[in-house]
Parts: structure tokens; sequence; C-alpha cells
């Protein structure tokens, strides 16, 4: 299975998974009377749409490269990451009006049973969470990796509303408005998630300096190549799935053009061969001194 495919399937499962759990906590919330599995709900429902976001972001991304595009498609993805961010600030906004207009308004208390519901959806939620981490972590993609902090911040703000329902239930009268309480916690919590989903995004899009053990893989595989003395400067940007290099290799000042030339390409295909992460490999040969 190619890392696209993988992550298609990964996108699936987290659709999948998010329609599922939004039916769940919409209807237990209603009827159990708990705003803080309602609001739960409300971020389901978005991740619906941004889990739609990721999958068009990720086949967009894979696009070969063309002559519009020779570096390919790969800038896609940070830039659907943003729009994931935003909808997860999008819900934490919406979660935080309503759990504040909600606090001072008298409702009854949530049903006991609400926390069995909550109890499965945080469960099924972090291994929700794991399963996509680790896919987004095998095929390099932001998006996924967004994706996959959807589900952790969504078992979060489940844990928040167990804790703030159980609140409820155990203190009684009066402390109804503790399930309000979790819910905005929750909203806070995933608004610091959408910074932690942001930054990683936006370093790729700047092309920051990110990748030190990868510069350290692709000197180490560069001193294999017979002909080469050495490697300088080492340039690496990511897009999408794939790391494209610039690459600046030593050798011997007294050989000619062509050998230069065939150098290059051989630590080219070795570097392609031995790191299939790598995407564009542009290789500058330096004369030794």
């Amino acid at each position: 299975m190619t890392h696209e495919e993988s992550a298609i399937k990964a996108t699936y499962f987290s659709l999948i998974g998010n329609a599922s759990l939004a039916i769940i906590k919409g209807l237990a919330g209603f009827f159990g009377n708990s705003y803080a599995l309602i609001a739960d709900a409300i971020e389901s429902t978005t991740d619906i749409f941004s889990s739609f976001l990721v999958l068009f972001g990720i086949k967009y991304s894979n696009r070969p490269a063309d002559d519009n595009h020779p570096y390919g498609h790969g800038r896609a993805e940070p830039l659907i990451t943003f729009l994931v961010v935003g909808f997860l600030i999008t819900s934490a906004t919406i979660i935080a009006y309503e759990s504040i207009s909600n606090i001072g308004t008298p409702h009854n208390l949530p049903k006991p049973w609400t926390l069995i519901i909550l109890f499965f959806i945080i469960i099924w939620k972090e291994i929700s969470f794991r399963l996509v981490m680790k896919k987004g972590e095998e095929t390099n993609s932001s998006s996924l990796k967004a994706d996959a902090w959807h589900h952790r911040s969504d078992a979060i703000t489940s844990v928040a509303a167990f804790i703030g329902i159980s609140i409820a239930l155990l203190l009684g009268k009066g402390y109804e408005s503790a399930d309000d309480w979790a819910a905005l916690f929750a909203s806070g919590f995933i608004l610091y998630n959408s910074y932690l989903i942001f930054r990683p995004a936006l370093g790729e899009i700047m092309d920051e300096h990110l990748y030190d053990d990868l510069i350290l893989d692709i000197r180490q595989v560069s001193h294999k190549v017979d002909g080469l003395i050495d490697t300088e400067k080492c340039f690496i940007r990511k897009a999408g799935m794939k790391y494209h290099v610039d690459l600046h290799a030593i050798v011997n000042a007294n050989i000619s053009v062509k050998e230069g030339h065939d150098i290059a390409h051989k630590l080219k295909d070795t570097l392609r061969e031995q790191i299939p992460q790598l995407g564009h490999v542009l290789i500058h040969i330096e004369p030794n001194e």
C-alpha cells in the first residue's frame, strides 16, 4: 500500500467514526440533558467537514508534477491544514458562547446513563487518535496529523464532559452548570490544540528549518557514493508527503565536468532509492580545495 493509499484509508476511517459519533453524542446530549455532550456533538460535526477537507487535500497534493507545478502539488496539504484549524476555532467559539449562555440558565441535571456513553466515546476517540497519528507519521502527512489531533481534542472534550456530568450528578441540585463549565473548559483546550496543529503547517509553508534528523540521514547515505568527498550545504523543504532537497556535494577539483555530472546523478539516484520520502533532489557540485 502506498503512502497516499494509506492516508486515504485513514481519512475514511475518520469520516465514518466522526459521523457515527456526532449522531450518538447529539442524541445522548438532547435526551440526557447534557450540553457538554451536545458541544461534543458540534465538534464531531465540524470534524466530518474537516475530514472531507483532509481527504481532498491528500488526493490533490499527491497529483504528479506538471508544467505549472514542477515541484508537485504538495503545498495544498498545509493549506488544507489551515482550513481544518479554522473549523476547530469555529467549533471552539460556538461551544464557548453556548456554554457561557447556559451557565446562568436554570436547567435539569444530566442523566446518569450519559456517563456510560461518554466512557466508550473516550476510549474510541483515543484509539482513533493513535491509529490516525501513526498513519500521519508513516506518510509524513501534516493534514492527516491534524485530523488525528481532532480525535485527541474530541477525547479531551469528552473527558471534560464526563467530569462535568459526574460533578453535577454527585453534588446534585445547584451544580447543574458543572456540565456547562466542562464544555467551556473543552473549548479552551480545542483552541490550544488548534495552535499545536497550525504551528508545524506554518513552518512547512515558510520552509522552516525543521529536519535535522533527515539531513543527517542524507549525509550518511551520500558518503557511500563513489567519487564523493563530502557534503556541504543541505536545505530541505517539505511539500505534502515529500521532502525536496538542495544538496552541495564536494568532489575532486581535477575531474572532468562529465565525471562530476555522473557523480551528481549517482548521488541523486542513491538518495531517492535509500530515502523514499524524498521528492525533488537538486545536487550542486563543489570542487575540493
